[in-house]
C-alpha cells in the first residue's frame, strides 16, 4: 500500500480489528492479514459491522505456502 501512496500504520500485536490502516487520497483501506487461513466467521462478522467511513475498503489478505502474492478479499458491509 505504501507504493501506491497510502500512508499506512500497522497493529503488530493483533489486538484491533485491524493490522494495517492505509490513508489515501482518496479512500482508506483496512487490512487484516492472515496466514494459511481465512478469518474465521465470527471475526469476519465482526470485521464486516466494524464502523468506518463510506470511502473505505475492507480487506482480508491470505498469504499462503509458496506464493508470491496474497489471496485477497473484500469484505462488503
Amino acid at each position: 500500500m505504501v507504493g501506491a501512496s497510502y500512508a499506512c500504520t500497522r497493529a503488530a500485536a493483533n489486538l484491533w480489528a485491524w493490522d494495517v490502516i492505509g490513508i489515501g487520497s482518496a479512500d482508506v483501506v483496512l487490512l487484516q492479514a492472515e496466514t494459511r487461513d481465512w478469518t474465521g466467521e465470527t471475526e469476519m462478522e465482526t470485521l464486516r459491522l466494524f464502523p468506518s467511513p463510506p470511502n473505505r475498503r475492507k480487506l482480508v489478505h491470505r498469504r499462503r505456502d509458496w506464493r508470491r502474492q496474497p489471496d485477497v478479499k473484500e469484505i462488503g458491509t
